[in-house]
């Protein structure tokens, strides 16, 4: 399975959301971000603590394949882990 740790106003997420479109790859989404009302950020605390666990850090975006026991952080990164493994 494929969860990705995004934010829908984030170009990087925006990114990384497309290939895995353009590959027809389902996924889940996790938000630890959340667009305010003002279009800036509030936070998901128990999303964010879930992706702290997982990876160490609170950044997005973030892949976790649970199939290949694999996480990534860094949209190119993510984009050519996706390429090389689900082409």
């Amino acid at each position: 399975m494929l969860e990705l740790y995004q934010s829908e106003n984030c170009p990087h997420c925006a990114k990384v959301r497309e290939k895995l479109s353009e590959l027809g790859l389902s996924y889940v989404i996790h938000n630890p971000r959340l667009p305010g009302n003002a279009g800036g950020d509030e936070t998901n605390a128990r999303t964010v603590e879930e992706l702290r666990e997982l990876g160490g850090q609170d950044q997005i975006p973030y892949l976790v394949d649970t199939a290949r026991e694999t996480a990534l952080y860094e949209s190119d990164d993510i984009v050519e882990y996706l390429e090389e493994h689900y082409e």
